[in-house]
């Protein structure tokens, strides 16, 4: 059993991106298995992506939770599938090279209040399966200086960053030095250049676990095949 799981948007399988995400990061959440990363002149990327290779290439949803006690992984898979037979796919008008602090992610571009609305009834449906955060998971979001409304959402959701607060992104690194952005961003930027990123359709939902190693495997795909209301 895993000790934690998570709902994300993947790229669609065999995909030129779901190829560079995995490539990228070193690790392929779909097959669960490492992947050769590329060689960068100047720099380190295994240690660049750290942060994120565990994960796998994704944009979170339902950020990673632990069961509750009265709940099993197969009624969430249940519950996940029956809500995917609602939710109606989303299709973004693109994605695009950002950083985001300290770090760069692909982030959604034009508006994107269908895929908040969609990962809002996510995060609220499947509540019930999410055991409470312990302390020092708590005293680690804070670290993040959450503002009002984030710490309401730590305190009702266990994460900050859902509902009004979420922002979809696919992260690429860690956190970077200012002398090392400005490389990365160049590598980046050449490895996504023919990729197609406009539009950028999200009709499916994905359920990981997460293994004792602290990496993501993909538990189930799941179709989106709902209508659009």
């Amino acid at each position: 059993m895993y000790h934690r799981y998570a709902i994300y948007v993947t790229p669609a399988p065999d995909s030129a991106l779901a190829d560079f995400g995995a490539h990228w990061l070193g690790w392929d959440s779909a097959t669960g298995q490492p992947v050769t990363q590329p060689g960068v002149a100047g720099l380190d990327l295994p240690a660049i992506t750290a942060a994120p290779h565990p994960y796998g290439f994704h944009g979170t949803v339902k950020p990673p939770f632990r069961l509750a006690d009265d709940t099993t992984p197969d009624a969430l898979l249940a519950d996940l599938a029956a809500l995917c037979i609602q939710l109606a796919p989303v299709t973004l008008s693109g994605l695009e090279l950002a950083r985001l602090g300290g770090f760069f992610a692909l982030v959604s571009v034009g508006d994107s209040a269908a895929l908040a609305d969609m990962a809002s009834k996510v995060v609220q449906a499947l509540d019930t399966y999410r055991a409470p955060p312990t302390a020092p998971e708590i005293e680690k979001r804070r670290a993040a200086r959450l503002n009002p409304q984030q710490e309401a959402h730590l305190q009702r959701w266990g994460y900050p960053y859902v509902m009004d607060q979420f922002r979809y992104h696919m992260t690429l690194t860690g956190r970077l030095d200012a002398d090392t952005r400005e490389t990365v961003q160049a590598a980046l930027a050449t490895r996504i250049a023919d990729i197609a990123l406009t539009p950028f359709a999200i009709d499916a939902l994905t359920l990981l676990g997460q293994d004792d190693a602290g990496r993501f495997h993909q538990i189930a795909r799941l179709p989106l095949t709902g209508l659009a209301p």
